[in-house]
């Protein structure tokens, strides 16, 4: 992925290299509790961005580029055919078109579904996407350390750890098979960290795991499905701790730990009445969608997670972030950091990929690699993004200083990505920018010196020559 800024001393021309405005973004994954992000292109196309210390991005990996044990720009895992992904703690899943199941990452407790268990000597799983089921799955969701798919048919499988019986089949025992868990009618299935939600085709919401199901009750688990709602819902969406569900007028209600109240609560409650379109929850924020396709969020805003432009604060009523133009949402978060290390990501409907919070692992795709430092409370600080930025296509440069023609000519850009910046000259533009000659290379790793600068020498005695500024992945 490359960004381009091409000039001749006169006139003064910018343009993105050919393919991304063919390309769009068409859906974004993020785990509750995961620090790694995955996204789809309109080409089918499987991306991915953050945390990879255990194989979760599927590239061959245990670690990557900087910072720590991240990839801090989009890469592709799988070149075509992905048509949903999920992503986990430390693992991912995603399906291809052809119904199959694939995994990779993290495998300690069996969620990957291969018949193993993860150890250290084995890396803890695979670090390439291995296929789990051959045929006619058709969604998919992962929690902490659990995995869940439903069949064509409309049954539900799980796989993975089960201490607190999330994988709702009656025991408290991990397993790295797929095994059903209902026999047919579910249409819909969301995993939080230690819980699992599905719905049926009646509109009825379900519920087993650990932490407040909503269920009446103050029992801290249940290892079998039990119904929450009878009828009307149409959306769910697991957190850490807490649940969200849409119902069929357009209401949103929320259980557990309500983001909108500071109080826990073990019925439903109803958090907005109308006009509600999607959702998503990560370890300790919720966001949602309007119909007007304005962005809301609400909860822990300690890493900037819900795009104010401030941090440290809880949010305890929903707050618009975007007026309008969004069309789909997710929300994460990373353990390793615990408290304060939520991120968010959105899409707009030009097919851009938007995102703010937590970056200590790369996990917002910026190209920016910044330290992060701890006060007596939570992680706070450089890394974070506090107010929603573009992550695709990458932002053009900007130049900070009009060009003119003299014989040593300064250049000046302010680059919204981090990366290496090259400057290229060449007095014939008729060749390939492969045998262009570098004039100036930047690598900017810090979005608090994030410009570009050059000295061009003898620039007007060079003719006809022009300059292109690269962005290289």
């Amino acid at each position: 992925m490359k960004t381009i800024l091409k000039f001749s001393l006169i006139p003064l021309l910018l343009h993105a290299l050919t393919g991304h405005a063919a390309l769009t973004v068409t859906n974004i994954a993020q785990g509750c509790t995961a620090a790694h992000t995955l996204f789809l292109k309109s080409d089918g196309s499987l991306w991915g961005m953050g945390d990879n210390q255990l194989g979760q991005l599927g590239d061959g990996t245990y670690s990557g580029n900087a910072p720590l044990f991240g990839i801090n720009r989009p890469e592709q895992i799988v070149a075509s055919g992905v048509t949903a992904m999920a992503a986990g703690s430390y693992h991912s899943l995603f399906l291809k078109s052809d119904g199959s199941l694939w995994a990779t990452g993290y495998n300690y407790y069996g969620q990957l579904g291969n018949g193993k268990y993860g150890t250290l000597a084995t890396g803890y799983g695979p670090n390439r996407p291995e296929q789990i089921v051959a045929s006619g799955v058709t969604a998919i969701a992962a929690g902490f350390g659990h995995s869940l798919f439903v069949k064509s048919n409309g049954s539900l499988w799980a796989m993975g750890l089960n201490e607190s019986g999330q994988l709702g089949d009656g025991t408290f025992h991990n397993t790295n098979r797929p095994e059903q868990i209902v026999a047919s009618g579910v249409t819909a299935i969301a995993a939080g960290e230690s819980h699992t939600l599905f719905l049926k085709s009646d509109g009825s919401l379900w519920a087993m795991g650990e932490g407040q199901l909503g269920d009446g009750t103050t029992h801290s688990r249940t290892n079998r499905p039990e119904q929450i709602v009878a009828s009307g819902v149409t959306a769910i969406a697991g957190g850490s701790g807490h649940s969200l569900f849409l119902k069929s007028d357009g209401s949103l209600w929320g259980l557990g730990p309500v983001l909108g109240e500071f109080k826990i609560s073990n019925r439903p409650e109803q958090i907005v009445a109308s006009g509600v379109t999607a959702i998503a929850a990560g370890a300790g924020h919720s966001l949602f969608l309007k119909s007007d396709g304005s962005l809301w969020g609400m909860g822990d805003n300690t890493a900037g997670q819900l795009g104010s432009g401030t941090l440290g604060q809880f949010i305890n009523r929903p707050e618009q972030i975007v007026p309008g133009g969004v069309t789909a949402i997710s929300a994460g978060a990373n353990l390793v950091r615990g408290g304060g290390s939520g991120h968010s990501l959105f899409l707009k409907s030009d097919g851009s990929l938007w995102g703010m919070g937590d970056n200590d692992r790369g996990q917002l795709g910026d190209g920016f690699t910044e330290d992060y430092f701890f006060n007596s409370y939570v992680w706070v600080g450089l890394t974070s993004v506090f107010i929603p930025e573009q992550i695709y296509p990458p932002p053009q440069p900007v130049l900070s200083s009009a060009l003119s023609s003299q014989t040593n000519l300064q250049f000046n850009a302010t680059t919204g990505f981090g990366g290496e910046f090259q400057l290229l000259g060449s007095a014939d533009p008729t060749l390939p920018l492969s045998q262009w000659t570098p004039v100036c290379t930047n690598i900017i790793t810090s979005r608090h010196t994030n410009n570009f600068s050059a000295t061009i020498t003898n620039a007007v005695n060079s003719g006809s020559r022009r300059f292109y500024f690269l962005q290289s992945q």
